[in-house]
């Protein structure tokens, strides 16, 4: 799965760190799921929606 995050979180200029609070995960979480090592589950994946106020399919989609 691709995804919008780093972009996201730097738009913001927020750290992994920053993010990893905010949605009360690990920075190694963030890590993961921004490098696509991790895909994240649906709740967590609606948490990040709801913080950056998009919908999941803005910042989610599969990749090839």
């Amino acid at each position: 799965m691709k995804n919008r995050l780093k972009v996201l979180r730097a738009e913001r200029d927020w750290t992994q760190s920053d993010l990893a609070e905010r949605l009360e995960i690990s920075r190694q979480s963030v890590n993961a799921i921004e490098t696509g090592r991790y895909d994240p589950s649906l709740p967590l994946a609606f948490k990040i929606a709801d913080l950056f106020g998009l919908a999941i399919e803005a910042i989610f989609s599969k990749g090839e």
